[in-house]
């Protein structure tokens, strides 16, 4: 891959790249979009897809983490990805001579709140595979979702910190026609799970109510008391956090007001989604 890569640059074509881990939607095909645009009809769009360990916790789904490589792969040909790389776990974290992968990335500041404190290990996880990623793909632009706000802001930093010259652009959250955020996770709901998933995404638009109507800045904890009622009137659904913070630096906010970004995230039966919005 990474020779491929570097044959396309030393000629002058520019790389795209849509990091995912597979059980793709129109989503992640909205990223894809978004990467030939940026690099235009000569350039050159990259498709990785891999279920990363590092970033899952003990407890967590990474076994059964929907894998359809055939129904993946086929999704990339029809919008016209040049190049779609699955590497293998022996690929990604080598162990020559049996020793244990033993080197990783962290970022110490953007990560540490909501899905770094909620998933302990989660961002380090995300920020080595994605580093090492870019290693191999030497992409020019690499493309995330703004459904994965808190992520984005950590690679983004990772990018400047580590002087690792790819422009990270972050594309708008794709949804259902009923507002739920496209997610591979969604394939875990049941039926009725499904429709109490709308939780979030009503939480969200009430959120927005209250402070359009509001004179003043609302204070934070009284907010997320009323939204935590509000989403637990769903017999299925338990919040696991609802955050207030400011979208450039991820701070906490006490007060909540326009433009403060809003992120949640829930338990709907065994499943976890999450969510966020600028108000």
């Amino acid at each position: 891959m990474q020779r491929a890569a570097l044959g396309w640059r030393r000629r002058g074509i520019k790389i795209g790249f849509v990091p995912t881990m597979g059980s793709l939607h129109a989503g992640h095909m909205s990223l894809v979009t978004e990467a030939r645009r940026r690099v235009g009809p000569r350039g050159k769009v990259f498709v990785s897809i891999y279920v990363n360990p590092t970033q899952f916790g003990p407890k967590e789904d990474f076994s059964k983490y929907p894998r359809d490589l055939a129904r993946d792969a086929k999704l990339c040909r029809a919008a016209g990805v040049d190049a779609l790389f699955v590497p293998t776990d022996a690929e990604m974290y080598p162990r020559p001579e049996g020793a244990a992968h033993s080197t990783y990335v962290v970022e110490e500041n953007l990560s540490a709140t909501m899905e770094g404190a909620a998933r302990p290990g989660h961002f380090r996880g995300v920020t080595t595979i994605v580093a090492k990623l870019f290693n191999l793909v030497l992409p020019d632009v690499a493309v995330f979702g703004a459904k994965d706000f808190q992520q984005a802001a950590v690679i983004r930093r990772m990018v400047r910190d580590l002087n690792i010259p790819v422009k990270i652009i972050v594309a708008p959250t794709k949804r259902e026609l009923d507002g739920l955020a496209m997610s591979s996770r969604n394939k875990y709901l049941s039926p009725d799970e499904r429709r109490q998933a709308l939780a979030l995404w009503q939480a969200i638009q009430a959120a927005r109510k209250r402070v359009r109507a509001a004179r003043r800045g609302i204070p934070a904890a009284t907010l997320k008391k009323q939204l935590r009622a509000f989403i637990h009137r769903q017999s299925a659904v338990r919040v696991d956090y609802i955050e207030f913070f400011n979208p450039e630096t991820l701070l906490a906010e006490k007060t909540v007001r326009r433009g403060t970004q809003m992120a949640l995230a829930v338990f709907i039966g065994k499943t976890r989604l999450i969510d966020n919005a600028r108000l």
